[in-house]
């Protein structure tokens, strides 16, 4: 009797109706409609914790993360340039990440992301050889991110990457070639 349950699961197992099953399974993979789940449920816990931590709406937000050979730069822009609530609360959110990225303390990339983001470990242990600037633009503004060491500027870049990919900015992975 146990021989025979092993054979008619294995013959279920090898059927052309399980294998066609499996295949249209991941036909379905990489169609936008049958997208993961959890990755939607993700995003949206980014998109909740990004508005409680940053003070403004990131529906109303531009995020660009950018990649340059001696660092890069975290940009945000308010959606509507007449929106002033939300520049303002941009400029705010963004100077006081400039400070707290200077002295170490990642506390709100960690809270949005609901870890540690890549690169974090590295860039906090390097603090003294990474500069953070913060600069004004039209209806938001940036912090520059900047350094001369090159295993803190590839911990600067891992953690751009993950930034571009969590906030599905569409901004290139690496750095662009001129």
């Amino acid at each position: 009797m146990k021989y025979l349950a092993i054979a008619l699961s294995l013959s279920l197992l090898s059927s052309p109706l399980l294998s066609q099953v499996a295949q249209s399974e991941n036909s379905m993979k990489d169609c936008p409609m049958h997208e993961n789940l959890s990755q939607r449920g993700h995003h949206a816990t980014v998109e909740s914790h990004g508005d409680q931590a940053m003070g403004f709406p990131q529906d109303k937000t531009i995020h660009h993360f950018r990649m340059m050979s001696d660092g890069g730069a975290i940009e945000v822009t308010a959606s509507d340039p007449n929106d002033e609530p939300n520049t303002g609360a941009i400029r705010s959110h963004l100077l006081h990440i400039t400070m707290m990225f200077g002295k170490g303390d990642f506390s709100i990339p960690m809270f949005v992301h609901d870890g540690v983001p890549p690169g974090v470990t590295t860039v906090k242990l390097m603090k003294a050889a990474i500069q953070y600037t913060y600069q004004e633009a039209p209806s938001g503004g940036s912090v520059r991110i900047k350094s001369d060491d090159a295993v803190a500027v590839a911990a600067i870049h891992d953690f751009l990457r993950f930034q571009i990919t969590e906030h599905q900015t569409g901004d290139p992975l690496e750095l662009e070639q001129k």
